[in-house]
């Protein structure tokens, strides 16, 4: 009896200690992390050790995914700030020929959002000159007819009298009067013609700066064309030798956008130097100007462990830190530093320890229990 009583002692006391005991969640220099949470804890809490205790059924709803955690060597990634652009080979600019005003083509005016194709007629723009100006080519213009009408005139008399005078007079006053003829109609194209102006290439209108009537000056940009799925991404950096050490690269927050390395510029702009690349597909919607962060990867290794991006969140301070689960239903926040790998990954540099579990899905959840 005395020996059943022993046994059933130190049951309830292995029960006891594997219910408030953790399976070992441990820090970066081997300290425990797992210290008993209170027996208060039932339902979703956060403890007064800082920990959350978050049941069962409540991790389920909340989707609640853990990995574990291995210690690897992955390359080195930076973060460089940039901005998109027009592609040359791929966009254009419209630009106005000369001063001018703008009248609608023959499908009106093409609007910001409009998507055209090569060669399409986009507008008019009939030139515009000063009071003085347009006299003298009014003046040129009349000039030039009655000097055409002569010129006709003559071809006639002659033709009337082929056979009696050399053909080469008559091929003469025909070429005189073709070449009045000519500059007859470019001088009054100037004055009260017009001028097409069309798409440079197929693709969708960025941006668009023309209005009926509206009076330009030369070389006022009148559109911007773009090819949503080829846009530039210039990067800039103060490490020249950085250029050469970069094998791929990525866009943070635009998931599935494929930065392909183009080259670094070996002349300073603005104290940086510049480096392209060239943004291809994606459903990520990129415009022209939009300030990104590119996280280009370097050729060198750096050891760590490689977690989800979500899996990190911000503490109340405002420090980057990780749920590691150290229970059935509790969780410890950890205090970690962090490199970004790629635009969904990043390496955990320091503050954890190899063969935790961490939160990997649901973290931001968590981080929200009070």
């Amino acid at each position: 009896m005395k020996n059943l009583l022993n046994a059933i002692v130190c049951a309830a006391a292995l029960t006891a200690a594997s219910a408030v005991a953790g399976p070992g969640a441990h820090g970066p220099n081997g300290e425990h992390l797992d210290t008993p949470a209170p027996a208060t804890a039932a339902g979703l809490a956060r403890l007064p050790d800082g920990s959350v205790n978050v049941p069962k059924l409540a991790q389920r709803r909340m989707a609640i995914r853990t990995q574990l955690a291995r210690e690897d060597e992955h390359p080195l990634t930076v973060e460089l700030n940039g901005r998109v652009g027009i592609d040359p080979n791929a966009g254009g600019r419209v630009q106005a020929p000369f001063a001018g005003r703008i009248e609608p083509g023959p499908k009106g005016l093409p609007l910001a959002g409009q998507r055209v194709e090569k060669g399409q007629v986009l507008l008019h723009v009939r030139p515009v000159a000063g009071a003085i100006e347009r006299a003298n080519q009014q003046a040129q213009l009349i000039e030039i007819q009655a000097g055409r009408r002569l010129a006709e005139q003559r071809v006639k008399r002659l033709e009337a009298l082929e056979g009696t005078v050399p053909q080469k007079e008559i091929d003469a006053a025909r070429a005189e009067a073709a070449s009045l003829a000519g500059r007859e109609k470019a001088v009054a194209a100037s004055v009260g013609g017009s001028e097409a102006v069309t798409a440079p290439v197929s693709g969708v209108i960025a941006a668009a700066n023309a209005v009926n009537g509206q009076v330009v000056e030369a070389r006022d940009v009148l559109f911007e064309i773009v090819d949503p799925r080829r846009m530039m991404v210039e990067a800039w950096t103060s490490d020249p030798g950085l250029a050469d050490r970069i094998e791929r690269a990525s866009l943070a927050g635009a998931a599935g956008v494929e930065l392909t390395f183009l080259g670094g510029a070996r002349s300073l702009r603005d104290g940086a130097l510049p480096i392209q690349f060239r943004a291809l597909g994606g459903k990520a919607a990129l415009a022209v100007g939009q300030p990104v962060t590119v996280l280009a990867r370097l050729a060198e290794k750096i050891k760590g462990i490689a977690l989800p991006a979500q899996a990190v969140v911000r503490s109340p301070a405002n420090e980057p830190i990780v749920w590691i689960k150290s229970g059935a239903e509790r969780f410890v926040a950890q205090p970690v530093e962090v490199k970004p790998l790629d635009a969904g990954t990043v390496v955990v540099v320091k503050g954890l320890s190899a063969d935790n579990r961490v939160v990997v899905s649901g973290a931001a959840l968590i981080n929200q229990i009070r």
